[in-house]
């Protein structure tokens, strides 16, 4: 199945690069590519496009808002949303997770990533850039948000192992293997985990994580 992606970048030199880069593989075809915020929304609205990678800083409208009028609580069908940034310190990456992307990914995080990154999403297992992760997710769990009340049906000990992987950047595949689980029971400790958080996306699941201390002082 060949994956659709859309391309959302200001910058003409970057989104060709993407596109070279994404179309040299075969099972994935660049859609559209648009040049400012309320272009991407229409163009993904309109196509329906597998995958979204949005830049964060883009003008009319930003990665933030392109990701929560796309993927936003609410969205019919929505597409999964990859935000691009050149900062990996960069607080707008944090709301744009809080709005609805599966994930984000650094500009000069290379090829194969980029490419994994769009292969992940598609397949619902959303992949962070591994330099950014913890020290991102770190720095706004210890910003002092106070967490949300504990869920009405709290997680099992398996449920929690569970998340804590996720919090850390593993994926389904890498869970199993960790837990001496199954592949299908991954997915069905995930659905549950949602179901009980009220989350709608793995990465929505890690946030929650560091938010609420889950993670040991050094994971």
């Amino acid at each position: 199945m060949t994956i659709r992606v859309l391309l959302a970048d200001d910058q003409a030199l970057i989104r060709a690069s993407l596109r070279i880069i994404l179309e040299d593989q075969p099972d994935i075809s660049v859609v559209a590519e648009a040049a400012d915020g309320a272009a991407a929304v229409e163009a993904a609205r309109r196509l329906r496009p597998d995958v979204c990678l949005v830049d964060i800083r883009m003008p009319r409208l930003d990665g933030i808002a392109v990701t929560r009028a796309l993927a936003g609580p609410g969205a019919a069908e929505p597409p999964r949303v990859v935000v691009l940034t050149s900062f990996d310190l960069d607080e707008y990456v944090y709301g744009a997770l809080r709005s609805g992307a599966v994930g984000f990914l650094l500009k000069d995080a290379g090829p194969a990533l980029l490419v994994e990154s769009v292969r992940a999403a598609s397949a619902g297992d959303a992949l962070i850039s591994p330099s950014v992760t913890m020290r991102l997710l770190r720095r706004f769990a210890a910003a002092g948000a106070p967490p949300e009340p504990k869920p009405a049906r709290p997680l099992s000990e398996r449920e929690t192992e569970v998340v804590r992987a996720i919090a850390r950047g593993r994926t389904n595949q890498e869970i199993a293997a960790e837990l001496f689980i199954s592949l299908s029971t991954v997915k069905s400790h995930l659905s549950g985990i949602q179901a009980k958080l009220g989350l709608r996306n793995r990465t929505e699941v890690a946030v929650w994580a560091w938010e609420h201390r889950l993670m040991d002082p050094a994971p």
